[in-house]
């Protein structure tokens, strides 16, 4: 570093020039922001020149998205027609099956177009998405069919309806017992075949048929089932209920749909008061509680369900 020196005209005689502390600061504050002024422009040109392979990527993605973007909408607005389309439908057979409203659910919920796209890169989002629409738009295609063959079905001289009502009125999937299959029985303690559902109602309850049919066969007793009436309600569909209070059909008699048929009671082999309900198709023992979504919301049929099977123990 040259050192600098002045004449002293007093002393007549060169000295050193002396540099203060805040000149020193002064001169290293304008050098750092001269430096860092030049870099700010320096990389504004660069930027403005030449691309990094993270950008030269962005740009490509943008121009994808361009590209797809205007597929997808057409897609989700064909999809939300055909869904419409399904309301309709739906609506009109419940009407005319259930007499009633279909329930209120998005038709669309089951669908998660979000599932596991925190694991997958941002490019692929629109890929899987459109791949995610193309997947709903052939179920709702199948569900389409599905109705049609529904139509058919019910267009068949001779059809009626299998009994898919429950049996008890104010009925919570709180009163949900075990339902068919190996379930502990309370009596014996062990295992054992139980081919209906466990309702559980207090005694006098009343019971009424779950649909249109011809009582088929009623049975007093001590034992077993108890008090018990069967109804055919044709296409190989008959119901049974026991361990009845009371019955007030008679065999041969023609039921239409809620027809009360006995009270809920403890007769036969009953460890509480409940209704043993059982649906049977060509002389094979169905599970009972697939044929209730008509009578309950879909939140109480998923919790009836849940309770059919956790259920360890039956009741009779």
């Amino acid at each position: 570093m040259s050192r600098r020196y002045i004449f002293d005209k007093d002393g007549i005689r060169f000295r050193r020039k002396k540099t203060s502390v805040w000149t020193v600061v002064r001169r290293i504050l304008m050098f750092f922001v001269a430096s860092l002024s030049l870099a700010v422009v320096y990389y504004v040109i660069f930027s403005l020149v030449f691309s990094t392979d993270e950008e030269k990527k962005l740009r490509q993605e943008n121009r994808m998205y361009a590209r797809e973007y205007p597929e997808l909408e057409r897609k989700e607005q064909l999809l939300s027609d055909v869904v419409d389309g399904l309301m309709v439908r739906d609506d009109d057979i419940y009407s005319e099956i259930f007499h009633t409203s279909a329930p209120d659910v998005n038709p669309l919920s089951s669908i998660d177009f979000l599932s596991g796209y925190d694991s997958i890169p941002d490019h692929d989002i629109v890929l899987r998405s459109a791949a995610k629409l193309d997947l709903a738009g052939a179920s709702a295609a199948r569900v389409e069919e599905n109705f049609r063959r529904i139509a058919q079905v019910l267009g068949e001289e001779g059809y009626s309806i299998p009994p898919m009502t429950n049996p008890l009125k104010n009925y919570s999937f709180a009163q949900t017992g075990a339902s068919t299959g190996s379930r502990m029985n309370p009596f014996y303690k062990v295992s054992m075949q139980h081919n209906g559902l466990d309702m559980i109602a207090p005694s006098g309850e009343p019971v009424y048929a779950a649909a249109d049919g011809t009582v088929s066969n009623v049975i007093r007793s001590r034992k077993g089932l108890g008090n018990v009436v069967e109804i055919d309600h044709g296409n190989g569909y008959m119901t049974r209920y026991g361990h009845l209070a009371d019955v007030e059909v008679r065999k041969g008699r023609k039921l239409t749909k809620g027809t009360r048929i006995g009270y809920v009671g403890v007769s036969g082999n009953s460890f509480a008061p409940h209704l043993h309900y059982e649906v049977i198709k060509d002389t094979l023992v169905m599970d009972p509680v697939n044929y209730m979504f008509a009578s309950v919301t879909p939140e109480e049929y998923v919790n009836m369900l849940v309770m059919s099977v956790m259920t360890g123990q039956s009741m009779d």
